[in-house]
């Protein structure tokens, strides 16, 4: 785990959580603790509980260590964020159920259910997650639940749903961009070039046997975690996120079936 001149900090932090009753298990993960780390990168830390603490309460222990936290916020999950008061180090905390990580395990690594994009985030998190705090290990026990090897249905299930849905079928994610770009909506035709990339990169980490690693870095991410990868997988990517509109449709044909070739 790295260590830094905010490890300190975070640690008394944290031991004020601990003290909370509601409070199972407190992990820390996020690039701040992994080899994609930068001078952005805020510290992710995950409290698991039967239920939330109260928001007083977490607004208490969070202004002993900031100015002007944001308690309460809902862009994902409940959390709360804020910077360090002595180094400006973010620090966003979310609070997650029992049963909503126990629920994600069994449904996708044990049911082998795919999502449309995204189908292995959880899964990720859970297993980069250090633990801090385990009063009855329950966060040992789930990430036991998920240390097997990638299961071979869910691979199949994760290509079959987002392969289908990237051109295949009717209303593919091709077919809206197509739409979109007929009638000149730039904002749908972002949107589904976003839609279209989360299916397209699930399909290639099911390829690969890789848990999804969610939005961030992923293009260096991938040439550095996959082995088995579309030709022109760097630039076709690129191209199809920021390139000119009048080649994105181009683009997805041509990654569609680039990508068929490996399947």
């Amino acid at each position: 785990m790295v260590v830094d001149s905010n490890y300190t900090m975070l640690f008394k932090l944290v031991d004020k959580y601990k003290q909370i009753k509601e409070v199972e298990s407190i992990g820390i993960s996020g690039s701040s603790v992994s080899n994609w780390n930068d001078s952005n990168s805020d510290y992710d830390i995950y409290i698991y509980g039967k239920k939330e603490p109260c928001e007083k309460l977490r607004r208490n222990i969070a202004e002993e260590f900031a100015d002007n936290p944001e308690i309460d916020n809902h862009y994902f999950e409940t959390g709360d964020t804020f910077r360090l008061r002595d180094t400006g180090k973010p620090i966003d905390i979310m609070y997650r159920s029992l049963d909503f990580i126990e629920n994600n395990i069994k449904r996708v690594w044990e049911e082998h259910q795919a999502s449309m994009g995204y189908t292995t985030c959880f899964i990720d998190n859970l297993n980069k997650t250090k633990i801090l705090f385990d009063k009855n290990s329950w966060l040992e026990s789930m990430k036991a639940r998920i240390a097997t090897p990638y299961p071979e249905e869910l691979a199949k299930n994760i290509i079959k749903k987002n392969f289908t849905y990237l051109k295949d079928a009717m209303f593919s994610y091709r077919d809206q961009i197509a739409s979109a770009i007929e009638r000149s909506d730039v904002v749908s035709i972002n949107h589904r070039c976003a839609a279209f990339l989360a299916s397209y990169f699930d399909v290639i980490f099911a390829r690969n046997k890789v848990l999804n690693p969610g939005e961030k870095k992923l293009i260096s991410f991938t040439l550095n975690n996959c082995k088995i990868l579309p030709n022109n997988f760097e630039l076709d990517v690129q191209n199809i996120a920021i390139g000119d509109v009048s080649q994105r449709l181009l683009t997805a044909d041509k990654m569609v079936e680039n990508l068929r070739k490996i399947l």
